[in-house]
C-alpha cells in the first residue's frame, strides 16, 4: 500500500513537473530568409519607381538582420540608418514615425532617443502576421522619412499573401 502511495505522488509531482515546463515553452513565428528578402527587394523597388535611391533593411523579431538591399546611388550613410529603423520599430513594435511624433509632442517621451540602437525618424514599419510583430524594414535615403515609411509600407503589402 505504501510503496503504491509513493508511486502514485511520484506520479503526481512527474505530471505537475512536465505541465509546468510546458508552459514555459513558447512558439512563435519568426521571419525567413525568403519573406526578409522579399520585402527588402519590393520596397527597393517601391522607392526606385518613385525616384529614391534608398536601403531596405529587414530583421526578425529579435532585431537581427535578415536581409538588405541597397539601390544603386543609395548614400552610404542609408545602410545603418535603414537597420537603426528596423531594430527600433522591432524592438518597439510601432513605426518609427509614430514615435519620432510622440516623442516630440510628449517629453516623457523625448527620452526614447537615448535608448541604444534606437533612431527616431521616420521608416522603420513593423512586420506583422495578425497582431503578432514577427520583425520589421527600415528604409533610409528618401527625401524625408514620411516617404521611407510610404516604400516599407508598400514592400510589406506586396507580400502580404505570405503573411498569414
Amino acid at each position: 500500500m505504501q510503496s503504491t502511495l509513493v508511486k502514485a505522488a511520484a506520479l503526481t509531482l512527474s505530471l505537475i513537473a512536465t505541465a509546468a515546463s510546458a508552459e514555459g515553452v513558447r512558439t512563435e513565428k519568426n521571419m525567413s530568409l525568403d519573406l526578409a528578402t522579399q520585402i527588402a527587394a519590393q520596397t527597393v523597388a517601391t522607392c526606385t519607381a518613385n525616384g529614391y535611391a534608398v536601403t531596405a533593411t529587414v530583421v526578425d523579431r529579435a532585431g537581427t538582420v535578415r536581409a538588405v538591399h541597397r539601390a544603386d546611388n543609395a548614400g552610404p550613410h542609408t545602410l545603418e540608418a535603414s537597420r537603426l529603423k528596423a531594430y527600433t520599430s522591432a524592438s518597439a513594435k510601432n513605426t518609427t514615425l509614430a514615435m519620432m511624433e510622440g516623442a516630440q509632442k510628449n517629453p516623457a517621451a523625448a527620452n526614447l532617443v537615448n535608448i541604444p540602437g534606437y533612431l527616431l525618424l521616420g521608416g522603420g514599419v513593423p512586420v506583422k502576421v495578425g497582431n503578432e510583430v514577427i520583425g520589421a524594414v527600415g528604409v533610409g535615403g528618401a527625401p524625408g522619412g514620411h516617404l521611407d515609411e510610404q516604400c516599407a509600407v508598400a514592400g510589406i503589402a506586396k507580400v502580404q499573401d505570405l503573411l498569414k
